[in-house]
């Protein structure tokens, strides 16, 4: 009689988590594609907030970098100029250094709109403070220059 019950009360068992289980995933299926649907609205809301946000930002970038540009272009014709102080390599260096990396956060900057994978917010972070050491270290160079 024991073994009987067993029998049936660990068949019953079984059948219950089989129904259990399949009820679950029918649920997880269904959680799952609210998931999605949650995901791509989220994802269009951000598309409309970057392309609204992004034309704005890079015009204002490409501002700073250009007047970077001409800075490394000033200093160039400092470094041509006779009767000047010359540079000494040290600073050849570090002008072509400043240059290849204003020009490498130029295409940085471009380079967003295509690719899109990245966080918006860290994107601009990074933009910001490579635009500001590289205008720092040519405003640091320029004063090395004067005395």
């Amino acid at each position: 009689m024991k073994k009987t019950f067993f029998y049936i009360a660990s068949a019953m068992i079984i059948t219950g988590t089989v129904f259990t289980s399949c009820q679950s995933n029918v649920k997880k299926v269904e959680n799952a594609k609210e998931n999605v649907q949650d995901a791509k609205q989220e994802l269009k809301e951000a598309q409309r907030e970057l392309s609204s946000e992004y034309p704005e930002y890079r015009t204002k970038a490409e501002l700073t970098i250009d007047d970077n540009k001409q800075r490394i272009a000033e200093l160039r014709e400092k470094l041509n100029k006779p009767g000047k102080a010359t540079f000494d390599e040290m600073r050849k260096k570090r002008i072509d250094e400043l240059e290849k990396r204003n020009n490498d956060l130029r295409i940085k900057l471009y380079g967003y709109e295509n690719e899109r994978y990245t966080d918006w917010d860290a994107f601009k972070s990074e933009i910001n403070t490579d635009v500001e050491s590289i205008g720092t270290a040519l405003k640091d160079l320029g004063k090395e220059n004067s005395k």
